[in-house]
């Protein structure tokens, strides 16, 4: 999959609240509830991972996660990296 352009990445952060575009990725840092609310969030988030063979970097803190995606192989963001960050907010609204 071909890197994206910037002008690209900020057009789809546009549809994507709270996400920002930093180091080659893009992130979001969620705020649950209870810790255990944040461990279920990321075991979802996990299965739709696999499912589209495309995995973000975690950080799991008290009642926090923090999710960033990038595709390594093509040294920066793609059009992968933004279905999963649509499928985090789809899960974030279940």
């Amino acid at each position: 999959m071909k890197k994206l352009n910037l002008n690209q990445i900020n057009d789809e952060l546009k549809n994507l609240p709270g996400w920002a575009f930093t180091n080659d990725s893009i992130h979001k840092d969620l705020t649950f509830n209870a810790y255990m609310d944040g461990i279920n969030f990321v075991r979802k988030l996990a299965v739709k991972a696999e499912e589209h063979n495309h995995h973000p970097d975690l950080t799991v803190g008290w009642c926090k996660v923090g999710v960033t995606f990038t595709t390594h192989d093509a040294g920066g963001v793609t059009e992968n990296d933004f279905i999963l960050a649509n499928e985090v907010e789809l899960l974030l609204n279940d």
